[in-house]
């Protein structure tokens, strides 16, 4: 059969008609031929969640926004006075803002931090009722809070010692925790060992964990200045330093980062922070912890000797050590 010239054509046109019909992007029809179009294959970019403490004094909207502004993307806040005092109520329109800035901001987890004079190791029965009272009041309201951990220092044996320390620690949390309502996880805060206080080991938190009943809410804060002035070389063993917490804790009960430099060398139980890379941590240690692939998926909340310029400055800085 002899194809004649206009057939020729005819049927060119046809088929390239047909072609930009079916193949050209946005065509109706494309997915139906070849099937839904793909997203292309690249690495996820980890997000940094870093900020650093704030007054709750206006509220926690205006934390959010303070955050922002400093180039965070979380924070960390007390609860109440640090010293002790009242709570005050959480206003529901300031919690509902918050939770909308946190969401359009892509906030990670934010941290409240239980008062100072809470121990519930103490040998005066007055003092354990009130960290007892505190911590319950503290976990029923953070409850009500968007993506909120709550972190609090274990307390000081008093020379009763530590294993009669973390019994009366743990009843503490299990008084505290046996409620329907709690925030997502209670952290224990690795501790300087200055004095008598419990949490300097990694045992002495295990001890604590172990005893309390709400084990699948309970976790760890790992604070760098604290870890490092309680003995652990964070600087030049932090890959050993970290298999030691697997193997007491679990890496699993992991869920936050005090990130602080230190004034003093290792082990010296002191507890003091400073800016970060002012001090016996340095930059390169520093940089190593949050870029630590067991590490760098967790909240970083800074603690450092500083007003908000210097913060926002700090943040600025440890952005640029990221490398992802």
């Amino acid at each position: 059969m002899r194809t004649g010239k206009r057939d020729i054509i005819r049927r060119e046109t046809y088929f390239r008609v047909l072609r930009e019909i079916i193949v050209k992007p946005g065509s109706l029809l494309r997915p139906l031929i070849f099937g839904p179009r793909r997203a292309p294959i690249h690495q996820e970019k980890t997000m940094f969640i870093i900020g650093c403490h704030l007054s709750v004094s206006k509220g926690f909207l205006s934390m959010a926004q303070t955050a922002t502004a400093l180039g965070g993307n979380t924070f960390q806040f007390f609860p109440r006075n640090p010293r002790g005092g009242k709570s005050k109520p959480l206003v529901e329109e300031d919690v509902e803002g918050l939770a909308r800035w946190m969401e359009v901001h892509h906030f990670g987890p934010i941290l409240c931090h239980g008062a100072y004079t809470m121990n519930g190791a103490s040998t005066k029965e007055g003092v354990r009722d009130f960290a007892r009272t505190a911590m319950r009041e503290d976990l029923a309201k953070t409850a009500h809070l968007p993506r909120c951990m709550y972190n609090f220092h274990p307390g000081a044996h008093l020379k009763q010692g530590v294993e009669k320390a973390t019994v009366l620690i743990s009843d503490m949390l299990n008084y505290a925790m046996d409620q329907e309502e709690l925030p997502k996880y209670v952290l224990l805060e690795t501790m300087a060992g200055k004095g008598t206080e419990v949490g300097r080991t990694f045992e002495e938190l295990a001890s604590i964990i172990d005893r309390t009943e709400r084990k699948d809410r309970l976790g760890v804060c790992l604070d760098t200045c604290h870890v490092y002035d309680g003995g652990y070389d964070i600087v030049n063993d932090l890959d050993g330093v970290l298999r030691h917490f697997d193997e007491v804790i679990g890496l699993s009960r992991l869920h936050a980062i005090h990130l602080n430099d230190d004034k003093n060398p290792l082990g010296s139980h002191k507890d003091r922070h400073e800016k970060i890379g002012e001090g016996t941590l340095g930059l390169d240690a520093i940089a190593r912890i949050i870029n630590h692939p067991l590490l760098k998926d967790l909240p970083f909340y800074l603690e450092t000797p500083n007003e908000l310029p210097g913060y926002k400055k700090e943040i600025a800085l440890l952005k640029g050590l990221r490398e992802d």
